[in-house]
């Protein structure tokens, strides 16, 4: 499905952090603009903050979703969280393509019968190499590895029924997956800059919130900078090439998805 200039593409947010470090910071929806934008200028993006359930009322109006990364679990007892199952079951029953960041990564995999838990060797920080183990239409066959910023203590520990890992990381064999041509995800932050993860780490360890071994490693490891324009194109190629789910025959909100 080759979609040319006028894509629109709905991003829901679920980052949940309301803090003034988030504050002072651009949101996750300029992040994932400006990100794209980087490789399709032409592009449109309309942000749906599903933590304040703002879902979606005509998926027809859009070429694919985005589901971005959150502080908060998916096993999380939150009212947001099972519309949002619902919704990514809704559209990938429609083969309605579908990309997943962290967050995204594990609800996706959570909602089709796979598993999310803690990671086995704890926080995973700063700047990660993902192994191309499966290459797909959208990732250049001779394309070794992809490096992209982590920030996360779960992991999907069993994928969906159907789903095929496309990355490994050390410790965890499922940094990514597919579902046919219309699921993509990775476990990781292309939205992230460099700046901003250090600005994370830093802001982590004045709260005490990870261990100052990860933190460590954390920052070390952003001496290997993250290649997130060259992930954009891979996500911007994954839409260009879906396959089935035309938007034309999409049409849910939140009645008659479930939500």
């Amino acid at each position: 499905m080759q979609m040319g200039n006028a894509v629109r593409l709905a991003l829901l947010i679920t980052n949940t952090d309301r803090s003034d470090f988030a504050a002072g910071h651009p949101d996750d929806a300029a992040k994932f603009k400006s990100l794209v934008s980087g490789v399709r200028p032409g592009w449109e993006m309309v942000a749906h903050d599903v933590t304040l359930s703002e879902f979606p009322e005509d998926l027809s109006a859009f070429q694919g979703l985005i589901i971005g990364g959150s502080p908060a679990s998916v096993h999380d007892d939150r009212p947001w969280i099972a519309p949002l199952l619902s919704l990514i079951r809704a559209a990938v029953g429609r083969e309605v393509p579908l990309f997943g960041a962290c967050f995204g990564h594990q609800a996706i995999a959570l909602a089709l019968g796979g598993a999310v838990g803690a990671n086995p060797g704890g926080w995973s920080l700063g700047s990660v190499s993902t192994e191309v183990v499966r290459p797909q239409p959208w990732i250049p066959g001779d394309a070794a590895t992809i490096r992209l910023h982590a920030a996360h203590k779960e992991q999907v520990t069993r994928l969906p029924d159907g789903a095929g890992a496309w990355g490994r990381t050390p410790g965890c064999p499922a940094a990514g997956f597919v579902i046919g041509g219309h699921v993509f995800t990775t476990q990781y932050h292309p939205e992230i800059t460099a700046g901003f993860m250090a600005a994370l780490l830093d802001e982590m360890a004045a709260q005490d919130a990870a261990p100052a071994a990860d933190l460590d490693r954390g920052r070390q490891s952003l001496e290997a900078p993250a290649e997130n324009a060259r992930f954009a194109e891979w996500i911007a190629g994954f839409f260009e090439r879906a396959e089935g789910g035309s938007s034309g025959r999409v049409q849910s909100n939140a009645s008659r998805t479930g939500t």
